[in-house]
């Protein structure tokens, strides 16, 4: 049996590292080692997340799918919830959330069959209501935030969030010198959508 750890942060400004140490120390205390990573700085309420789908693509039957919080793995409508279950189901992958403590028994293989599939049942009706809850917190709290947008707007306060002139300008003189993507994402920890606006632009110029 394999663990993979999958970590999810919404934005580049976020750490998706954060629980890698919380993961581990999990992990460990049950005789586990965390086979592979996937980290990405995407939105829990996009289906379309690469890493989260390369992790399904590595895996085999049995692996572990382990998460911090259901929050990391989907804040997903749920059409899209559906189907990424659908596509954990077929991969036949456990999904293990350390705030799902039901779900932990599926980090081991004790148990006879009947207690298992106890377990399994019961896991999937709670991993669903708490996808639901994620999906109502990301919803709600959007709401907030327009409604506070529109406030400051109607009020003459709202500038919008500032750009990071000196980190673009880095990424434009990577892109300039021909670096991959990849190699700035990884030095500057921005998302794909940044380097692609900047390419843009320097494109325009």
């Amino acid at each position: 049996m394999f663990v993979r750890a999958y970590l999810r942060a919404s934005t580049s400004e976020q750490d998706a590292n954060r629980s890698r140490e919380q993961l581990r120390s999990f992990a460990a205390e049950r005789g586990l080692t965390i086979a592979a990573w996937y980290v990405e700085n995407e939105s829990g309420a996009k289906l379309a997340r690469p890493e989260l789908f390369r992790l399904l693509a590595d895996a085999h039957p049995g692996d572990v799918l382990l998460v911090e919080q259901v929050d990391r793995l989907s804040r997903l409508t749920a059409d899209d919830w559906e189907r990424l279950k659908s596509e954990m189901t077929a991969r036949r992958v456990r999904v293990v959330a350390l705030d799902l403590p039901t779900s932990w028994m599926m980090a081991t293989s004790s148990g006879d069959e009947f207690t298992g599939r106890m377990f399994e049942a019961i896991n999937g009706m709670l991993l669903d209501m708490l996808a639901a809850v994620a999906r109502k917190d990301y919803v709600d709290r959007r709401r907030r935030q327009a409604q506070g947008q529109e406030k400051a707007k109607a009020e003459g306060r709202y500038k919008g969030r500032p750009e990071d002139t000196e980190r673009n300008a880095a990424i434009g003189r990577m892109l300039a010198s021909r670096q991959s993507w990849g190699e700035i994402q990884s030095v500057t920890g921005c998302s794909r959508a940044t380097i692609a606006k900047i390419a843009k632009r320097i494109k325009a110029a």
